[in-house]
């Protein structure tokens, strides 16, 4: 299992801070994948990821214990 954090709307839209999900030996774009589809969530291409509290990409492979964070862009004046 890989715990995953939502910040910002995409915590709204889940309804919860933080979800865990069987994502073991998958790399981040799978994930993604999972969570948009179980959570109705869109545009997760263009939100920043870090795995254990490091900036990665789509291609990071995911092992079990990992925490994934999904920032999305920030806006503002």
């Amino acid at each position: 299992m890989v715990n995953v954090l939502f910040f910002a709307h995409l915590k709204d839209v889940v309804g919860k801070e933080e979800v865990s999900v069987e994502g073991n030996e998958w790399n981040v774009a799978r994930l993604k994948e999972k969570i948009a589809a179980d959570y109705g969530l869109e545009g997760l291409e263009s939100v920043m990821t870090a795995v254990n509290e490091e900036f990665a990409d789509d291609e990071t492979i995911l092992s079990e214990g990992d925490t994934i964070a999904f920032i999305p862009p920030v806006s503002g004046g």
